[in-house]
């Protein structure tokens, strides 16, 4: 008798609401919701998400007890502490609802050797915390983590390198395969994240080639491709022809873009055309795009859909049911990240669904870069800062009916 495929079994047929807020801020207190609330309320106001960063800076730099203040607002709600150990509580709490953690320790813009096998050595920390847990299915690092941003620029530029700076580019690969093989060898998954256009070729070379070494059998490795560039989708198909011709697993992260405004303005000062779509409609499509792509090609990719986005979320979920790909297929994850997002994180993975969501962490102080990112990042988006108050609200009404 022919045994059913166990990825191919019938789907869970509960109608996905983003709207419940019951199940979204099910692990919320009433004074989560609130410190939410003032948050991004704060978040949506421009001018303050503009003079916030320089002013903190400034405060912190002349020794001003600020980190207090930062540490119980933002810290908190975006990051899960400043060490391994202290997120521990977010790692618990998410599992409750049936999201995983990718610790990420978010340290970045420093450019010393030291620091960067410091970096090395705590990614690699990541990586064996998550050994055996099933509540981190994922870990992530930026190579700009462990080398100099001007050096990959000049390599990927393919400018010729000295002596030294050859010598400086192989501690940049060796600190990567350093992590790529534990990863192997504790059968973690680790994500490197994608950056700007500008260094990007020599990171894809990197992942390309950490794959062929430890993606043979599993996915291990996953590389993070940025759909609002104009050739990305393309270079995913590519890199699926290659995976699928040399025999190993192709790892993707799909995401939308993170420097679509320093990109562009680049772009304009050197004269050379803008790498970002012309249209935020041009993105979507290069993105559910590319998540056809790898649905139709789940032998060959295990991906990652990174996005805050509903319509993109909606149609993964409906791309595995129409072909009759169980909820929780080993090579299928959605993700978001931590504060954000919670009425898609949390009812993906009622629904069943392998959901995960970014946890950073590390000292205040040095996480601060990301946090004012993530808060300018909110801004830009259309809608988003409404639509994650308009939830709010209404858990908070919800609440106080049942009183």
């Amino acid at each position: 008798m022919h045994k059913p495929d166990a990825n191919q079994l019938k789907p869970v047929q509960k109608a996905l609401d983003f709207n419940d807020t019951e199940i979204a801020f099910r692990g919320n207190s009433n004074s989560d919701l609130e410190r939410a609330y003032w948050l991004f309320k704060i978040i949506s106001v421009r001018l303050l998400t503009k003079i916030g960063p320089p002013m903190s800076n400034f405060a912190m730099a002349i020794g001003l007890p600020i980190k207090p203040l930062i540490k119980a607002t933002i810290f908190e709600h975006f990051c899960g502490g400043e060490t391994i150990e202290e997120c521990e509580s977010t790692i618990s709490q998410l599992d409750k609802g049936g999201v995983g953690s990718i610790l990420d320790y978010s340290v970045e813009g420093e450019d010393e050797e030291k620091v960067f096998d410091e970096t090395c050595a705590e990614i690699m920390r990541t990586v064996t915390r998550a050994d055996g847990d099933k509540r981190i299915p994922l870990t992530v690092f930026k190579v700009t983590g462990l080398g100099r941003f001007e050096l990959i620029a000049k390599k990927d530029a393919k400018e010729t390198l000295n002596e030294e700076e050859t010598a400086e580019f192989q501690r940049i690969s060796n600190r990567i395969n350093q992590i790529c093989s534990l990863a192997h060898e504790r059968s973690v998954r680790v994500m490197i994240d994608a950056e700007e256009s500008w260094i990007q070729d020599s990171i894809d070379q990197l992942a390309l080639e950490m794959m062929r070494r430890y993606n043979q059998n599993n996915p291990i490795v996953y590389n993070t491709y940025q759909l609002y560039r104009i050739n990305v989708l393309e270079g995913l198909r590519q890199d699926t022809k290659i995976a699928f011709t040399e025999g190993f697993i192709l790892g993707a992260k799909l995401v939308r873009g993170a420097y679509m405004q320093k990109e562009r303005k680049r772009a304009e000062e050197k004269g050379y055309p803008s790498p970002i779509n012309a249209t935020k409609e041009e993105t979507d499509a290069h993105y559910n795009d590319g998540l056809r792509f790898c649905v139709n090609h789940l032998n060959t990719i295990a991906f990652v859909a990174g996005t805050h986005n509903e319509e993109s979320c909606r149609l993964l979920a409906e791309l595995l049911d129409s072909k009759k790909i169980k909820h929780n297929h080993d090579h299928v994850y959605f993700s978001q990240l931590l504060g954000m997002s919670d009425n898609l994180s949390f009812n993906l993975a009622e629904a069943g669904y392998n959901v995960a969501k970014y946890v950073p962490y590390g000292p205040v102080k040095a996480v601060m870069p990301y946090l004012f990112r993530r808060a300018e990042e909110n801004t830009s988006v259309a809608g988003q800062m409404g639509r994650e108050l308009k939830l709010i609200v209404k858990e908070k009404k919800r609440r106080n009916s049942i009183k």
